[in-house]
């Protein structure tokens, strides 16, 4: 819809200036009401409060100096309380399918970003365990959303930060010392804070198989960190890749420490009057940049508190020259970070460059019954499970179809159904359909490649209802991937795709495409050519394959 609207967009600047009318900004709407166009604009009642006019006269004023290509725009109306309505002309329609054949694999693609480097944080998970559900939904936001900026003309880098020392890393190895001692035989009170997963049995197992039991005496006790510490990681990353999620680059908190980051915003906050010392520990002065009160960023025993290495960190990216920097965070976060963005403008970086996104629980049914998950007891459903339950594809696709500001029920019942009802099945199985279809057409010896029919004249042919509501919902994909990037709400474009691959299943149904009339063929074949580049695309940011047979 974006080629209509920069149409109408220049005609109504057109007609402004002839009426010598503001110049304002306005927006278009796609209207709920089929009776009521396919373009709606609100400009006649933003102006009515400078006119001092109702704004059904100017709305009709507006129309009267509008010149208006018929082979573009069918007619216009008036509606409500002065809406302006335009209905799109079959010929203008006809006119856009070539422009998404020829746009291929890059039609939706912006350059708004100019190449400007973004980064996207999640995941970030400390490697401790395995990837639980929760950690599942921040993969796949995440990755979407750094799609989304790459399809915007971002360059984007994908990290995932992590601490591999501090107390949990040394419960960790400890966890994996005793449960080796138990395998050469000693009884051992296990400890109940410590981790109780079997991956703890099987790590140890592995430093068994590669040490013997000449650590049972020893005093070397870091080999079973680092053992857990490589075996977890290696797990984790198998996890990721199972649904298409892979990083750019990895961050360990330790750096900040040895490169001396962490004293330099000490220091910096000390040098700006900042940061002051009571009860033993260190204040940032975080209610002179909007909190409610002061935070202490080193405790009285001398350790950092979460804040200070987080702050760190993020001056880190901006050194590294990012222009956005986006954050992923479970909703365990959300009354944390706004202390590190705090941190940011007291340190004198623009924390407006930080985008912040918070996702929901996600809760995993199974029947009627919810599956607790705890990292430690191990009485959790790791990703893994839940990707070789549902598969790939699945997973990536679920957690995407609700906003991430929402709570999240799975639905495993439904994720393994092999029907229409499970979306990720109806979406899959249009794209096979077509798939299907110009298969078929080859073997008939008519052939539909995506560099011909190019011209409008060619899908003249196409004059039913369901053949226009397709290609109306094929040209909203570009206007969908910007607001997806733009908004970061990635869980738009699973809805939007749906909605294209049950517009296909209606015009399949209504209109045959393959027929004695040669024209009318060609044209539905590059129809469906464009549905197939549009799904396929979609597809391709959400992180889900597009099977060409199912």
């Amino acid at each position: 819809m974006l080629q209509f609207e920069a149409y109408l967009d220049q005609q109504l600047k057109t007609a402004l200036k002839a009426l010598n009318y503001p110049d304002i900004e306005y927006q278009f709407d796609r209207p709920k009401a089929e009776a009521h166009g396919d373009i709606s604009v609100n400009l006649a009642m933003l102006l009515a409060k400078s006119l001092k006019q109702n704004p059904r006269q100017i709305a009709q004023q507006i129309v009267n100096a509008l010149s208006l290509d018929s082979r573009q725009i069918a007619k216009v109306e008036i509606a409500g309380p002065g809406f302006i309505n335009f209905f799109l002309a079959e010929a203008g329609l006809q006119a856009r399918v070539p422009e998404i054949l020829q746009g291929g694999e890059n039609y939706g693609r912006f350059t708004l970003g100019e190449s400007r480097p973004a980064m996207v944080e999640f995941v970030s998970a400390n490697p401790t365990g395995p990837l639980t559900v929760g950690h599942g939904r921040g993969a796949v936001v995440g990755d979407t959303v750094a799609n989304l900026l790459e399809w915007s003309g971002y360059k984007v880098t994908r990290e995932y930060y992590f601490n591999d020392a501090g107390r949990q890393m040394r419960v960790l190895g400890d966890s994996v010392r005793l449960r080796y001692l138990e395998l050469l035989g000693e009884k051992i009170d296990f400890p109940e804070d410590y981790y109780q997963g079997e991956y703890i049995k099987d790590i140890a197992a592995k430093v068994l198989q590669a040490h013997g039991s000449v650590l049972k005496e020893s005093a070397e006790t870091d080999i079973f960190k680092e053992t857990a510490v490589r075996e977890i990681f290696a797990d984790i990353n198998r996890t990721l890749e199972s649904m298409n999620v892979r990083f750019d680059s990895y961050f360990n908190e330790m750096d900040l420490y040895r490169n001396g980051d962490i004293d330099r915003v000490i220091e910096n906050l000390k040098k700006k009057n900042l940061a002051y010392e009571q009860d033993g520990a260190l204040w940032f002065k975080a209610s002179q940049f909007g909190l409610e009160k002061d935070r202490v960023i080193v405790k009285s025993s001398g350790e950092p508190t979460y804040r200070l290495p987080d702050i760190a960190y993020h001056i880190v990216k901006f050194q590294r020259q990012f222009e956005i920097m986006v954050d992923i965070f479970g909703a365990d976060h959300i009354a944390t970070y706004p202390d590190v963005l705090a941190g940011l403008r007291a340190s004198g970086y623009d924390s407006s460059k930080v985008k912040v996104l918070i996702h929901q629980f996600v809760t995993l049914m199974e029947g009627t019954e919810k599956v607790k998950m705890s990292t430690r007891k191990a009485n959790f459903v790791t990703l893994d499970e839940l990707i070789a339950e549902a598969g790939g594809d699945v997973t990536r696709w679920f957690f995407l179809m609700r906003s991430m500001q929402s709570h999240l029920n799975f639905d495993l019942k439904l994720a393994k159904t092999h029907s229409e009802e499970n979306p990720v099945y109806y979406n899959q199985y249009a794209h096979a359909r077509i798939c299907s279809i110009l298969r078929n057409a080859e073997e008939k010896g008519i052939r539909c490649e995506g560099k011909t029919g190019l011209s409008a004249s060619q899908f003249a042919p196409l004059r039913e209802k369901s053949e226009f509501e397709l290609i109306k919902k094929l040209l909203e994909f570009p206007k969908t991937v910007y607001k997806c990037a733009l908004d970061y709400e990635p869980h738009l474009l699973p809805l939007y795709l749906s909605e294209v691959s049950t517009a296909f299943h209606k015009f399949y149904t209504e209109c045959r495409v393959i027929s004695e009339d040669e024209a009318l063929t060609r044209a539905r074949l590059g129809l469906c050519l464009a549905v197939k580049t549009v799904l396929g695309n979609g597809f391709r940011i959400v992180g889900v394959s597009a099977p060409e047979r199912m």
